[in-house]
């Protein structure tokens, strides 16, 4: 159970470029997943405000592209 789990978080790092654009994801590194919390660095404190305004509709997005409930929430740093 542990490791679908964990095949499911790999998925949906990888979904984070496909989900957001190849531009968006030019800005972001080290994505990581924990207790359900996606981290999220980016380089861009204009991004930053922009994906916050975004966040609730990126985390339903981030799920549908995995299929399952991941994660419940995205912060940005």
């Amino acid at each position: 159970r542990r490791q679908r789990q964990m095949c499911k978080e790999t998925g949906l790092v990888q979904a984070w470029k496909d989900v957001v654009g190849p531009a968006i994801a030019g800005y972001t590194s080290n994505l990581y997943i924990k207790n359900q919390i996606l981290y999220v660095h980016l380089t861009s404190s204009v991004l930053r405000q922009e994906l916050m305004m975004g966040r609730d509709l990126l985390v339903r997005n981030l799920n549908k592209q995995v299929g399952a409930q991941v994660i419940v929430n995205i912060i940005f740093r």
